[in-house]
């Protein structure tokens, strides 16, 4: 007998998204729950307005649950740190 299972992450998250509102991100893990991105340095500039980068870059953002930015780094590691630092809890967002 075999008692595994498999959820599709991709229906679950969309399941999930359309449950809870922008309230609800914000209040899910009671603020300490935030997710990395890797993004390119074209996208990263809308979402840093202040930050000037060259063109092709590929670099690491953490977010609070709701989407907000809080950093904007070239590495990974530093992103945890940070977030470590802050006492949240990193999820990876592909």
């Amino acid at each position: 007998m075999n008692n595994e299972f498999h959820i599709d992450p991709a229906a679950a998250g969309s399941a999930l998204a359309g449950a809870l509102t922008a309230e609800d991100f914000a209040n899910l893990g009671g603020g300490h729950i935030a997710y990395l991105r890797t993004i390119r340095s074209e996208e990263a500039a809308e979402l840093f307005p202040q930050a000037h980068l060259s063109p092709g870059l590929t670099l690491f953002t953490l977010h609070a649950a709701d989407g907000t930015p809080i950093m904007l780094t070239d590495s990974r590691e530093a992103a945890i740190a940070n977030a470590m630092q802050n006492e949240l809890v990193t999820l990876s967002v592909h």
